[in-house]
């Protein structure tokens, strides 16, 4: 193959697509064959448009959970090799190649070659269970059950915690009980959710809450569940806009607040290595949650998927093999 295909983001709801020519890496390099590339939530404001985004995107952004096969090493290339199943963390995985830095590319287990691995997302979850530090006695309420909620709901349920699970969708409340929740509660309310958390925990609240919707409620909501001298962990992607946050009851409660995003490289290739771990191990099944899955020529359907979560959407893959 001399060249090969990449998805471009030219305007806002606007996927064109360009044949490049597959270049040889260069020093530090490695030329990944990729496989597939999954879709975020942090995808859709750069794909709905915001006066501070440049247009057109640079060719396969924004992709970002990219996995595949090493095709080609470049020069002073140590510790991975032609064939090794990796997962990528470039920003370019809408696309049939990529040239990533040996930094950007994360060996996988033998056993988890040709299975669809979307490290960046993986990688999420392990890091903030890490900054969750939850323990076998504590009560623990995830407030929003997408592919990260359920993660996160798997991981404190294999800890030994008790999982109180809350969603909005009827889907996601099955896929919470899977996952190994608790109990499940409907986000339907307030006052109904708060006096149902009241109710499983003799008034007294969760010492973990994670808010994993990204939306001004549900952060509300998690603060409101949180026990005195509880951790509230915002797990969930805000980037429509600024919140509001009840301070006074978060000061009076003592909350030890925790932001458990992540902007270090090296932080990041831990949460993925730690989740390929947890995955050959069996500790963690991401499978199921892989509920839709799309051709590259059809990137634009699985932005959309992700923007409208039809019934039954947890986690969209972009596959190309």
């Amino acid at each position: 193959m001399s060249s090969f295909t990449v998805a471009i983001l030219s305007a806002p709801g606007r996927i064109t697509f360009a044949d490049r020519p597959l270049a040889p890496p260069r020093e530090g390099q490695v030329r990944v064959r990729l496989e597939g590339c999954g879709v975020c939530g942090s995808n859709l404001p750069v794909w709905e448009g915001r006066p501070w985004f440049t247009y057109p995107l640079a060719p396969g952004a924004p992709g970002h959970e990219g996995w595949g096969v090493v095709d080609a090493v470049g020069p002073e290339v140590d510790g991975v090799r032609e064939g090794d199943p990796v997962a990528t963390l470039s920003q370019n995985a809408f696309a049939e190649y990529d040239l990533c830095e040996v930094s950007q590319i994360v060996r996988l287990p033998a056993s988890l070659g040709g299975r669809p691995f979307p490290g960046e997302a993986l990688g999420c979850a392990m890091n903030v269970f890490r900054r969750c530090d939850i323990q076998s006695h504590h009560r623990v309420a995830v407030v929003g059950v997408g592919f990260l909620g359920a993660l996160l709901i798997q991981l404190a349920a294999r800890a030994g915690a008790r999982v109180y699970a809350v969603a909005r969708r009827p889907f996601a409340r099955e896929t919470a009980r899977r996952m190994g929740a608790t109990e499940v509660i409907a986000m339907e309310g307030h006052a109904q959710v708060i006096g149902r958390v009241k109710e499983l925990t003799g008034d007294a609240g969760c010492e973990r809450v994670i808010e994993a919707a990204g939306l001004q409620w549900p952060l509300d909501l998690a603060g409101e569940l949180t026990a005195e001298r509880g951790r509230l962990i915002i797990a969930g992607y805000h980037q429509d806009g600024t919140r509001q946050v009840n301070l006074q009851l978060w000061n009076w409660r003592g909350l030890d607040v925790v932001n458990a995003h992540e902007r270090d490289l090296r932080i990041y290739r831990e949460g993925v290595l730690a989740a390929a771990e947890a995955v050959a191990a069996g500790r963690i099944d991401p499978y199921p949650l892989y509920t839709h899955s799309f051709a590259l020529d059809e990137v634009t359907s699985a932005l959309n998927a992700m923007k409208d979560r039809p019934h039954g959407f947890m986690k969209g893959l972009v596959t190309y093999v």
